[in-house]
């Protein structure tokens, strides 16, 4: 399979805080399937190290107030088109992320609680019939 991956969880070091998020559950699938990486929020123009974003209500906002929707938007829409223009078969993508979450995300408060809901990314790929995982999910692979 081709699998579309968050970046971090192959050890880029793209998150906001400029550090990597490697994941060994992640790393070992690339024995058996082909993983192709992707930042949506560098797609969209965001630089690394950035400040924390979570989604409150429709918009992903910083942790200093400016509204951050259009990139992550974007990013997500370029992440699809990767997506399809490689033929991809399911995305691993990293888990609680205003971007990439799925099922549960931080809650737009900056307090680490967390809260029903999907990221901007995952959402995107969802309603495309795409099948999303989070890190915690691999061995349904």
């Amino acid at each position: 399979m081709k699998i579309m991956v968050s970046a971090c969880l192959l050890g880029c070091s793209c998150r906001y805080d400029g550090k990597s998020k490697a994941d060994e559950r992640v790393l070992c699938l690339k024995d058996r399937h082909t993983l192709i990486p992707v930042c949506p929020e560098q797609l969209g123009g965001l630089c690394t190290p950035r400040l924390p974003a979570e989604i409150q209500g429709e918009k992903v906002i910083r942790r200093d107030g400016a509204d951050v929707t259009c990139e992550y938007t974007k990013g997500a829409q370029e992440a699809l088109h990767l997506y399809d223009l490689l033929s991809c078969d399911a995305a691993i993508l990293k888990a609680r992320s205003p971007s990439c979450g799925k099922g549960i995300i931080y809650d737009g408060t900056f307090s680490g609680t967390l809260t029903e809901g999907n990221g901007i990314t995952a959402s995107l790929f969802q309603q495309n019939g795409i099948r999303v995982l989070t890190e915690d999910e691999t061995e349904q692979i």
